[in-house]
């Protein structure tokens, strides 16, 4: 599941949104002055020419992340001349199907995720973006190959063509600890699954508890579950067999997912293993890391998305009180270093020299710099400089994302409502209750099932 936290209504974006990127006196960084920016590919970009008009693009950020995309196309329009309207809603979903429908899209649209990206690539609302394209992000991107089928996707006439850019990343693969509680028990950052079982089966013997885990969620409760299997097929099967998973052409209830629920209860179902016997399911998930931070510390891992430190005790410095390591891979399955993760995809809606543009200029590396340097930004670009991420924290998720062999987006995020945001939630509470891994994958399968009837 992908958690968006937006503070606007929808009908205030409606109302703020409609506004244009910083202009060029207002730019965050002077061009040629700050030292980690590959300042040599804003001026190439720059030279390429402009065409001078207008270009309007609908995404999904709202508050300080408005601020922070409008920072980064004034870069744009500094270089192109071409006056850049970005409007950005809480609704995005609901109205981008209404525009387009309608014939009054914008130029641009920025996709919170591929699902409906691919929707509308195959009723005939997105322009394919080309092959050159393609072969840039192939060759340009860390596990290039898995950004271009992430956003390739069937036209109205069938035809597969890459109608999705990848920009801003999110990394869910990672586990969250204290370096002190480590160093003062003796623990190395594990760098293999093999490695993180014998840690965690460690601490048990040496009288801790391993694991803070919970999935409560409100309504939602249940998903962090699902990140935790997502997690496990991507270390115990091949992205292929992944890929086949999410469409349902390998059912809930096959051995092999079967398998990687079962591998989530290796964690989470052994009492001895977590903070909360028999509550996993009612402990909240933005609760569950506060155990990290108890003394003595009531957990000594916390698996979770980048953005879980939202939720750290207020005061924790991150690299001194908290820190992240790979949620590694099995060195024994030779399946590389596999990433579970989300992010947003640029899709052309009203094609354009304008729209063209924009995506030529999110090929260079300083339309990702300039955003690493702000707050919020991943990218797997190779070109970009480190360097120029804002802090540590953000630096070393960089870090992950470029040693990637295999990215996949967030699965349930990619399944049908009634399964990804409703069976495999609740399924995962059943399986921490006590019910089978068989038995969770037979009824979340049935629940597919009923909706291909």
């Amino acid at each position: 599941m992908t958690i968006r936290l937006f503070g606007c209504t929808a009908a205030i974006a409606l109302m703020i949104g409609a506004a244009g990127a910083a202009s060029a006196a207002e730019l965050k960084f002077k061009p040629g002055e700050d030292p980690r920016f590959n300042w040599e590919s804003y001026e190439a970009f720059k030279s390429t020419g402009s065409t001078g008009k207008k270009l309007t693009v609908f995404g999904p950020w709202l508050g300080p992340d408005k601020d922070l995309v409008e920072n980064t196309l004034a870069y744009f329009e500094e270089a192109t001349g071409i006056e850049v309207e970005y409007s950005g809603s809480d609704s995005f979903e609901q109205q981008i199907v209404i525009d387009t429908q309608a014939g009054s899209a914008p130029n641009i649209a920025v996709f919170p995720q591929p699902g409906l990206a691919a929707d509308l690539a195959s009723k005939g609302f997105l322009a394919p973006l080309g092959q050159e394209t393609a072969d840039w992000v192939k060759d340009n991107y860390a596990a290039g190959q898995s950004w271009v089928d992430l956003g390739t996707f069937a036209g109205k006439d069938g035809k597969k063509d890459l109608y999705g850019f990848f920009y801003k990343v999110d990394v869910k693969s990672l586990v969250w600890y204290s370096p002190d509680n480590f160093e003062d028990a003796g623990y190395d950052v594990p760098k293999t699954m093999e490695e993180l079982k014998a840690l965690t089966e460690k601490i048990v013997a040496d009288g801790g508890t391993p694991w803070c885990i919970g999935l409560g969620s409100g309504g939602a409760t249940g998903w962090p579950g699902t990140d935790w299997v997502e997690d496990m097929m991507l270390r115990t099967q091949t992205p292929e067999v992944y890929d086949k998973w999410v469409s349902n052409e390998i059912k809930f209830n096959d051995p092999r997912v079967v398998g990687a629920i079962e591998e989530f209860g290796w964690f989470a179902n052994n009492p001895k293993f977590v903070d909360a016997p028999g509550a996993v399911a009612a402990q909240d998930f933005r609760d569950s890391p506060k155990g990290l931070f108890t003394s003595p510390p009531a957990c000594y891992m916390h698996r979770q998305a980048s953005f879980i430190p939202s939720f750290f005790p207020e005061g924790t410095e991150m690299g001194v009180d908290a820190d992240f390591f790979y949620f590694p891979a099995y060195a024994g399955k030779d399946l590389g270093s596999p990433v579970l993760g989300a992010g947003t995809v640029f899709a052309i809606t009203n094609d354009s020299p304008e729209a063209r543009a924009l995506i030529e200029f999110l090929k260079t590396p300083i339309a990702h710099e300039v955003w690493m340097a702000q707050s919020g930004f991943l990218t797997p670009h190779r070109g970009v400089n480190l360097d120029a991420y804002a802090n540590d924290t953000l630096k070393g998720l960089g870090q992950i994302l470029l040693n990637a062999t295999t990215f996949r987006f967030d699965g349930s995020d990619l399944m049908p409502g009634a399964v990804g945001a409703g069976s495999f939630w609740s399924g995962m509470v059943d399986f921490v209750g006590g019910k089978s891994a068989q038995a969770v994958g037979d009824e979340i399968q049935a629940s597919w099932d009923a909706i291909k009837k």
